[in-house]
């Protein structure tokens, strides 16, 4: 703790604990502010963890799929079966607001609802394993946007979560302290400086009182 370098004044004193008043307030809002981001952060993290594990496995079926199909097919013709896709996504791109945190929302619109679109070549002449390829590709496409939209999620709220944590601890171990500790001080010296002068006033009461008899004789 350090005691802040100002005049020990009833009016000091008075702008003191209305800064006192006012960073206990705000110690209580930011702790509280953190709280709920620590809530909202870990229940990302969690739902992170299970989507991130659902889109890799979906992935490495696809990529044995795509294997499979790349060894029975022509090159020539796998190239050719997927240059032109039928299907088309818009992704709409927003912010919400949690926390004073802005964090990414992201929303998928698929120009045909038909499930079929997402093959855009004939089965004449290409392997099942390539439709097995696609179909995981194309199952797994939203939760890779949920998981792109909460892994940034994440980061932004981690970053909140630290600068709230640095202002909670400055308020906690240094800002309070030195305004209890400066408060303390000019109580302390204003109460001693009421005693000096209530001191000195007696005696200079006693001497008038004396002076007074004195004449009086």
């Amino acid at each position: 703790m350090a005691r802040l370098n100002v005049n020990p004044t009833r009016m000091e004193l008075s702008k003191l604990k209305k800064k006192l008043a006012s960073a206990r307030r705000g110690h209580k809002l930011l702790k509280d502010k953190r709280d709920e981001l620590m809530r909202q952060f870990m229940n990302l993290i969690r739902e992170n963890r299970q989507l991130r594990k659902e889109v890799e496995g979906a992935i490495k079926e696809a990529n044995k799929y795509m294997a499979v199909a790349g060894s029975v097919m022509q090159r020539e013709v796998l190239e050719t079966a997927l240059m032109l896709p039928k299907q088309e996504v818009e992704l709409e791109v927003s912010e919400k607001n949690v926390m004073s945190v802005y964090i990414p929302e992201f929303k998928t619109k698929f120009r045909s609802g038909d499930t079929n679109d997402i093959y855009s070549y004939g089965m004449a002449f290409t392997s099942i394993d390539l439709d097995g390829a696609v179909s995981s590709l194309s199952s797994v496409f939203p939760k890779m946007i949920r998981l792109a939209e909460i892994e940034k999620s994440c980061q932004l709220m981690a970053d909140e979560i630290e600068k709230t944590r640095r202002r909670v601890n400055a308020l906690e171990h240094i800002m309070i302290p030195d305004y209890e500790e400066t408060i303390k001080f000019i109580t302390m010296k204003l109460s001693e400086n009421e005693r000096s002068t209530t001191t000195s006033l007696m005696k200079v009461k006693d001497m008038v009182l004396k002076q007074s008899h004195h004449y009086q004789q």
